[in-house]
């Protein structure tokens, strides 16, 4: 019976991949970059958040994610036309949704997800010098909470307990009036396309 006992124990450490493999919740923590759309012209900006995983099967999981897109440029800036002068919108978010991996027992999974959350939307002006600081309070006044739908894909290499995630995300915040007049040229919704990269842990 010992021997029994040692040998399985010898055949799940020498198979450590296998044993992960039955391991599907995860936490992650990504950064990455914004870049162009119709909405935000052509300058890339920061985002970072983190991300925690439940898995319902081998093959799908409940997500839920928070971050921060950063210093989004505003099309209003070519609008103005001045050098150095310009708008831009920031927004902190929490989202949660689904997603479905395939392949639960390779090295490389290919997922795709949808999540829906809310955005809380700040806008400001920048470049106009000490006015600036005054120009940010008045506008704190407009900052507003709105609904927010993502979808994405990508892929995970995962070896053992940890997992790099190398993934697309496309974002859609509504506007509230006031912020769409100001940064998005009267545009009902601000569109985010994402590339990032995030490291996780399963457990």
């Amino acid at each position: 019976m010992r021997k029994v006992i040692m040998l399985a124990a010898l055949a799940i450490a020498l198979s450590p991949t296998a044993a992960f493999a039955q391991r599907r919740n995860e936490v992650e923590g990504f950064g990455g970059v914004t870049f162009g759309t119709s909405n935000f012209g052509s300058a890339a900006s920061s985002t970072f958040g983190g991300r925690v995983a439940v898995g319902l099967t081998d093959n799908l999981q409940a997500i839920g994610e928070a971050g921060r897109l950063a210093d989004i440029e505003s099309p209003l800036y070519d609008l103005l036309d001045f050098r150095g002068i310009g708008a831009r919108v920031s927004a902190y978010y929490g989202e949660g949704g689904i997603r479905f991996i395939a392949s639960p027992r390779s090295v490389i999974r290919p997922y795709g997800e949808a999540t829906a959350g809310f955005a809380r939307l700040n806008a400001g002006l920048y470049g106009l010098g000490p006015a600036d600081a005054f120009i940010d309070t008045g506008l704190a006044l407009l900052n507003r909470t709105e609904p927010l739908l993502g979808v994405g894909g990508g892929v995970l290499v995962q070896s053992g307990p940890v997992s790099v995630d190398l993934g697309y995300r496309y974002k859609k915040i509504s506007a509230p009036s006031a912020i769409a007049s100001l940064g998005n040229l009267g545009n009902s919704a601000f569109e985010v396309n994402q590339i990032r990269l995030g490291v996780g842990v399963r457990f």
